[in-house]
C-alpha cells in the first residue's frame, strides 16, 4: 500500500505514511474496512522505526482516517462525514493551496498555467479514482 518513503524529501516520514494512507483511501485503492498492516509489519516493510508507523496512526485516528479495533488493528473508517468542521477542513486545504500558489510563484508558472494543471490533476485524480472503484473479484 506505502509505494516509498523519500528521506530526502524534508517531509517528516510519519507524515509521508498518512499522505499515502490517505490517496489510497481517495483512490479506492483501500476501502472502508480493509485492514492496514500492522505496526510492525509496515515497520518492517520500509525498514523504519515501529515508533514512526504509531505515530503515523495515530494521527490517522485523530483525523478519522481510521479505527482501531482492540486485538484486532488498525482499519479504514467509512469515509462518511469528516468530524472536522467546514471551517477547519477549508482552512487546512487553504493553508495547503497557499503553499501550492508560492511555490508556483518562485517557479516563475503563470496564474493560468497553475489553473490549468490544477484541472489537469483533478481529472487525473478523478479517473484514478473511478478505476480503483472497479467491483473487486
Amino acid at each position: 500500500m506505502i509505494a516509498r518513503i523519500d528521506f530526502q524529501s524534508g517531509v517528516p516520514v510519519y507524515l509521508q505514511i498518512v499522505q499515502q494512507v490517505k490517496a489510497a483511501a481517495a483512490t479506492g485503492l483501500i476501502r472502508a474496512g480493509d485492514p492496514l498492516p500492522s505496526v510492525r509489519a509496515m515497520a518492517e516493510d520500509l525498514r523504519i522505526n515501529r515508533n514512526t508507523v504509531a505515530r503515523a496512526y495515530a494521527e490517522l485516528e485523530s483525523e478519522s482516517v481510521i479505527e482501531t479495533r482492540q486485538g484486532s488493528g488498525c482499519f479504514l473508517k467509512d469515509g462518511g462525514a469528516s468530524p472536522l468542521r467546514k471551517s477547519v477542513r477549508s482552512g487546512r486545504l487553504a493553508e495547503a493551496l497557499d503553499a501550492v500558489i508560492i511555490q508556483a510563484h518562485h517557479l516563475q508558472i503563470p496564474d493560468p498555467e497553475l489553473q490549468s494543471l490544477l484541472v489537469e490533476r483533478l481529472e487525473a485524480f478523478h479517473l484514478r479514482q473511478k478505476d480503483h472503484q472497479a467491483p473487486r473479484d
